[in-house]
């Protein structure tokens, strides 16, 4: 297993550097998770570990020695692609095992090493026949067991389930998650669903733009994020942000155009400043009129069986997105009186977006 290490590591395309001093330190068996939105920079850092784009600038370490000059096979890294890149002509034996035989590995040796990832994947009955017999699923199987008979150093995922089914996506998530508990192998896992961030990730690193937002554990993120995009992008359904005042008394916490909203702790120095505010449906309970927040009607309500979230309308054009519980009768178009809690208010920055509280 490898360490891999990340020192301000920059890509540009002539004038136009799309990563900006990328700075991360994976430890030997983690999983790390680069996440965020399309267009962010998470896949070109991948193809940079991986050796697929050049590196513009920084230094790039793994298992202690730096990489940057070198071809991707001599990084001793395994790769699984979004598209599965499976050769269509071969079987699923000959495609596991057409890397080592290029190589000029053993014949016993490279069968035992197939039958063994064969088994670990549940495709030992596939063995024989051709990617065009599999379905979505089995075929990304055969793309791990292909990186798996290499026994690299450590594993780089570029979306692999994003081409399947919601089903089939959750029954791949909980294989990879259980792979790497057996393997215990470094993984590097680039995608733009949150949810399989926080399920899978020893740490997760939130891009945007070409930068680094925040680095951390997954519910670090989620109960302190830096910065008003983690805020927003961690967690589902997102969390409700609206403008805000802090009185000048520093004390109480105005919406604009509402009343007040409750007593913020350690909020003094922010006092009379513009703030956005944020808090997770989560922390919303229904009330009554003299307690609430919030007020507004009921727009929308979606039950989810052992969840229940409501979208009412608050003003400054904003929905205000609530969890009930599972079993409570709401109703369209009534009113909603909600209050939260104080201390899982977050403030943010309005210019900049960054945390304040």
């Amino acid at each position: 297993m490898a360490g891999i290490a990340l020192k301000k590591i920059r890509k540009s395309y002539g004038a136009l550097q799309v990563i900006h001093d990328i700075n991360i330190e994976i430890q030997s068996g983690e999983f790390l998770v680069l996440v965020g939105p399309s267009g962010c920079g998470k896949s070109t850092l991948l193809r940079m570990i991986a050796g697929l784009e050049e590196i513009s600038g920084g230094e790039l370490d793994i298992e202690g020695r730096t990489v940057n000059l070198l071809p991707p096979a001599e990084r001793n890294i395994a790769m699984v692609f979004q598209d599965y890149a499976l050769y269509p002509h071969m079987s699923v034996r000959e495609n596991m095992s057409f890397g080592l035989k290029m190589r000029g590995g053993d014949d016993r040796e490279i069968e035992s090493r197939v039958g063994q990832a064969a088994d670990v994947l549940k495709i030992r009955d596939y063995l024989d026949r051709r990617p065009a017999q599999l379905s979505g699923g089995q075929r990304q199987r055969v793309a791990m067991g292909r990186a798996i008979v290499r026994e690299p150093a450590a594993f780089l995922f570029d979306e692999p389930l994003s081409n399947l089914d919601a089903a089939l996506r959750v029954e791949m998530r909980l294989e990879i998650a259980k792979l790497h508990n057996r393997m215990k192998a470094t993984t590097v896992y680039v995608t733009h669903d949150q949810v399989e961030a926080m399920t899978l990730a020893d740490r997760i690193v939130v891009m945007n733009g070409g930068v680094v937002e925040q680095i951390g554990k997954p519910l670090d993120l989620y109960h302190n994020p830096s910065s008003l995009f983690v805020a927003r992008f961690i967690g589902s359904p997102t969390m409700n942000t609206l403008p805000a005042k802090i009185a000048s008394d520093g004390e109480s916490l105005k919406l604009l155009g509402k009343s007040a909203a409750g007593s913020i702790p350690g909020a003094r120095a922010l006092a009379g400043q513009d703030v956005t505010l944020g808090i997770r449906p989560e922390e919303l309970t229904a009330c009554s009129p003299e307690q609430a927040w919030f007020s507004g009607e009921l727009m929308v309500a979606e039950r989810l069986g052992s969840q229940t979230y409501g979208y009412v309308e608050v003003g400054h054009s904003k929905m205000l997105t609530v969890e009930f519980p599972r079993d409570r009768d709401i109703t369209v178009g009534e009113t909603i009186h909600v209050k939260g809690n104080p201390d899982r208010v977050h403030l943010f920055d309005t210019g900049t977006g960054k945390r304040l509280n």
